[in-house]
């Protein structure tokens, strides 16, 4: 019964195509359904975004990625750093936990989730330590799917503009790419880059985390490897230059595997996670996330 509804909502999601509804549908589901741990949708949905990442990446210009790489991302790179040392010093004056406070700060510097499932263990957090800011980070950022597009026609911004914003301001990759989607392909294509130009920096911050508490084993550590995949298809759709028929159908394949990822996505979230959420930790999130949200505006414009 779970099976069969899962498989109808997400034949809706492809039929309405909207990244809101996507992750909206799936966290309905997970939360009606009372779905465990393991249940498939709950496994499978970064592999199917990361698929659909690397499907698009066949589709921008290698020409147009240098260009956005070049402007965005040294801005980037300060922001990475400034968000996970301010949000270290905000975790110690709120009096969140420092091994959370930098759980949070990495997702909220990085990528989000990722980011956070990937230096737990080198600090032997907490496995409700990690749960906490893993449900508060999604909890903020199926927000930013709904908020950041009608903030971004407010400004009037273009789509480069609000692309490079949503890849700076926006925690995971999921949530960056949904809310690019809405505001449009170039958007999306911008996003996709910066983002992912943005998740290279988990590589440094694990490495340093691992010297700061003397942990040498990093093979439970996931690296974007996948990065190394979008970079690849760039390049082989630069070089082929696909005809339109040819790349438009590579578009309708991604955004498809985009929106079931995202689906999935939204799925992972439980009743049990939402009611582990603390006041502090909250605290240290929102008011971290407003701060990069202003800052990556300010870089934009």
């Amino acid at each position: 019964m779970k099976e069969f509804f899962g498989i109808l909502l997400i034949i809706v999601t492809l039929w309405i195509s909207s990244p809101i509804v996507a992750i909206f549908l799936g966290i309905s589901y997970s939360i009606g359904f009372n779905l465990h741990q393991d249940f498939i949708t709950k496994s499978i949905g970064s592999r199917l975004l990361q698929i659909g990442i690397v499907l698009l990446g066949f589709t921008i210009s290698i020409t147009k990625a240098f260009e956005v790489a070049s402007i965005y991302l040294p801005s980037i790179s300060f922001l990475v750093l400034f968000t996970f040392f301010i949000g270290i010093l905000l975790g110690k004056i709120i009096g969140v936990d420092k091994k959370l406070s930098i759980l949070i700060a990495s997702g909220a510097a990085i990528c989000g989730a990722t980011a956070m499932a990937a230096v737990a263990p080198i600090l032997k957090a907490k496995p409700q330590d990690l749960l906490t800011a893993i449900t508060i980070i999604f909890l903020l950022n199926a927000t930013a799917i709904i908020i950041f597009p009608l903030i971004g026609n407010f400004l009037d911004l273009s789509q480069n503009e609000f692309g490079a914003w949503v890849a700076m301001a926006i925690h995971d990759t999921s949530s960056v790419i949904g809310a690019a989607m809405i505001y449009g392909d170039a958007a999306t294509e911008s996003a996709a880059t910066l983002k992912l130009g943005r998740t290279l920096w988990l590589i440094p911050l694990v490495i340093f985390l691992s010297l700061q508490y003397k942990n040498n084993d990093q093979s439970r550590t996931k690296l974007p490897i996948f990065v190394l995949f979008f970079v690849i298809a760039i390049s082989l759709g630069s070089y082929f230059n696909f005809s339109d028929e040819i790349i438009s159908t590579i578009r309708i394949i991604s955004h498809s595997f985009l929106l079931i990822g995202l689906f999935c996505i939204g799925t992972q979230i439980n009743k049990d996670a939402l009611s582990n959420i603390s006041v502090k930790p909250l605290q240290l999130s929102l008011i971290l996330w407003l701060i990069v949200i202003l800052a990556s505006y300010l870089v934009v414009v």
